[in-house]
């Protein structure tokens, strides 16, 4: 959802979901930067999630592949955000991404999306 309104509000400026980037204004300045190529990095981002999503409910092998591969990227780019800006508050993203994985790979989890339980 915040990628679809963040791309919403790009799209849009000036209305009330301008408010949500309070939280985050360098991120805010940096995809009104990149003109239409912001927008269009906010609806491939939702798009993503948005199949992701979809895969991870019908439980299929690739919806929990896609997610690995989200969370990685996600992590990689906290990482790379703290060290090139020096805001250490993307660094929170990390662990919770972490253990999102760690719990993907979990036996049980692999189990339920195909994969052979292995002991």
């Amino acid at each position: 959802m915040a990628s679809g309104t963040a791309a919403l509000s790009l799209a849009i400026p000036g209305t009330v979901l301008d408010r949500a980037w309070a939280l985050n204004p360098r991120g805010h300045q940096g995809l009104l930067g990149l003109g239409g190529w912001g927008i269009g990095l906010m609806v491939l981002v939702c798009t993503a999630c948005l199949v992701t999503a979809r895969g991870i409910w019908v439980r299929a092998p690739w919806g929990r592949l896609l997610a690995l591969a989200i969370l990685a990227t996600n992590i990689t780019a906290d990482t790379a955000t703290a060290i090139v800006t020096g805001d250490g508050r993307t660094l929170i993203g990390i662990p919770i991404g972490a253990a999102m994985i760690a719990f993907l790979f979990t036996p049980d989890v692999k189990a339920a999306f195909g994969a052979p339980k292995t002991t």
